[in-house]
């Protein structure tokens, strides 16, 4: 069904009809008249517990959201994702991502084929290599023990195992250290460099198809400081690897091993495959399974459970809920966990580059807004960062708040007090959002503070809080691999489901071309100078003062 239909269809009038009449209800007052409101808008699935019950919704509000998700098919869209078919229209690719994790004993065809014995063999050779490492006995041409890993890659490509290897890096093995090189600034690749050696270093480079210009750039810098450290270009070639769909340009480039992808993974979705190899290598493979069992987890979680009791679909309609009824443009993730200060970064890629789009699968245009600007900071640094926004601010921002109910096991500076400080501080946060403090309690405090009448009715409007700002807490009881596998997915299925929920393609990204085919060819004026006006002035005005930089005018 197209979204300009969806939009006139009956559940979603019914649901413009129904903002109309909750738009003004105030939180404080559904919490103080249902006891039991926690009880009826939370799901635990497995050791993660999903609590909305301090969004701007009713049990009417739900029934009518998940009367829109009937309308859309998301449960059809659900079957076809699992099963393989071409949901990614543009690009006439299947998006299975899910069979990475898949049991073994499963089996998903392509075309046909049952792609499930590939990726068992990939994970056995990811096996194999990683378990060379830890056993000691991975060398390199000169003979000396490989004890680092420099990731090469961009976006998908290093957001994940970047992000995964930083969220459980309480439990990284000795050796090897993995570092992770994104942007083409040399500065990021010579800082990863820094404390290094060619003799001992083994670069994985990461692309799909193995001409991304970042990654392609950083990749040839480094193999120039094997170069010059090794023996001769054949020594050097056996401190690199790929991961990619292109193996015959892999070699080309010259490379000891290739691990292979496929083009019905998509790259913000492929930290599952081959291109986790760094996770694998930092944390150890059973880690790294025990990443895919969660999310297997979550999958089982997503196609069984009850729509009205299903965790990715409710924070997916509550994102449409906030988005294209409230008009919120932004999305806030504030994980309480130091270790996931990444996530924030990885789920904006995740989302925007997703659903970041104003046409339909039909290249009509989306009359509603789509995705909402994600952004995020980790808590507690995001109190005093970005929460005056939040709490007292214009803009409503709707908050994803994640805690861990355990602290990372075996740190020697472990305390219960720094713990409990920093989950005192993520609940007290998502309640002061959701109660705010009325005119009449900041006055009482002031007056009881013993402040005159003036300096109470100068301060008053200051200390009020509106409240009713709308969070969402995600509770894990440890951050493990397998929870953290569960997290992911749980993201990954509501993306989907809102890209069903719009009518959007989520698995392309063409809007990634333009800026790249512009900067191809701008490139050579920085090398050369621009030889006549072929640009805008704007661009033609930075290149003569880059210029002029340059050569010290």
């Amino acid at each position: 069904m197209s979204h300009d239909k969806l939009s006139q269809t009956p559940a979603w009038l019914a649901l413009q009809a129904h903002h109309a009449e909750i738009a003004e209800a105030k939180l404080r007052d559904l919490f103080e008249q249902d006891p039991e409101r926690f009880a009826r808008f939370s799901i635990e699935a497995d050791g993660l517990l999903l609590d909305f019950s301090k969004n701007r919704v009713t049990a009417e509000t739900m029934a009518l959201l998940h009367a829109l998700a009937a309308q859309a098919d998301v449960a059809g869209w659900r079957g076809r994702l699992f099963a393989g078919e071409r949901i990614n229209v543009t690009e006439d690719r299947a998006v299975l991502h899910v069979a990475l994790r898949a049991p073994a004993a499963a089996s998903i065809a392509v075309d046909g084929e049952d792609v499930i014995p590939k990726v068992s063999t990939a994970l056995e050779r990811m096996r194999s290599f990683s378990e060379s490492f830890h056993r000691g006995d991975r060398r390199g041409a000169t003979g000396l023990p490989i004890t680092d890993v420099v990731n090469i890659g961009i976006g998908g490509s290093d957001l994940g195992p970047l992000m995964v290897t930083e969220a459980l890096r309480h439990q990284a093995r000795p050796s090897p250290r993995v570092r992770f090189v994104s942007n083409v600034d040399p500065a990021h690749l010579n800082r990863a460099l820094e404390g290094l050696t060619p003799a001992s270093t083994l670069f994985i480079v990461v692309s799909k198809s193995f001409t991304t210009q970042e990654t392609r750039l950083n990749a040839e810098a480094a193999r120039r400081w094997l170069r010059a450290g090794l023996p001769n270009d054949q020594a050097s070639a056996e401190h690199i690897v790929a991961v990619t769909a292109n193996g015959a340009r892999a070699r080309d480039f010259g490379v000891s091993a290739c691990f292979d992808m496929w083009d019905w993974v998509g790259g913000r979705f492929s930290l599952w495959s081959t291109v986790g190899l760094p996770i694998a290598l930092a944390l150890g493979f059973e880690a790294f399974e025990e990443l895919l069992a969660g999310a297997r987890a979550m999958d089982e979680h997503f196609l069984t459970a009850p729509h009205e009791a299903n965790q990715p679909l409710t924070l997916a309609l509550l994102g449409l809920w906030y988005s294209d009824f409230f008009g919120a443009q932004s999305h806030a993730v504030v994980p309480y966990s130091q270790a996931l200060h990444r996530l924030p970064a990885y789920l904006q890629q995740a989302e925007m580059e997703s659903n970041g789009k104003a046409v339909d699968r039909d290249g009509r245009p989306v009359p509603v807004p789509t995705s909402p600007i994600l952004w995020g900071e980790p808590g507690t640094n995001a109190q005093h960062a970005v929460f005056q926004l939040l709490h007292q601010g214009t803009p409503l921002v709707p908050v994803d708040f994640i805690a861990v109910a355990r602290g990372e096991p075996g740190d020697e500076t472990r305390d219960d007090t720094r713990e409990d400080a920093l989950l005192a501080n993520a609940l007290a946060q998502s309640a002061a959002l959701m109660r705010g403090k009325s005119a009449a309690e900041a006055q009482a405090e002031l007056e009881a503070a013993g402040l005159d009448e003036a300096a109470v009715a100068k301060l008053l409007p200051h200390k009020v809080f509106p409240g009713n700002r709308p969070s969402t807490t995600i509770l894990l009881d440890a951050l493990t691999p397998r929870r953290l596998g569960q997290l992911i997915a749980l993201y990954e299925h509501k993306i989907f489901c809102q890209g069903v929920l719009w009518n959007l393609n989520s698995f392309d990204q063409w809007g990634v071309e333009l800026g790249k085919q512009l900067a191809a060819e701008i490139q050579p004026d920085l090398a050369s100078g621009p030889r006549e006006s072929r640009h805008d002035a704007s661009t033609e005005g930075l290149l003569a003062r880059i210029k002029d930089y340059r050569e010290g005018r």
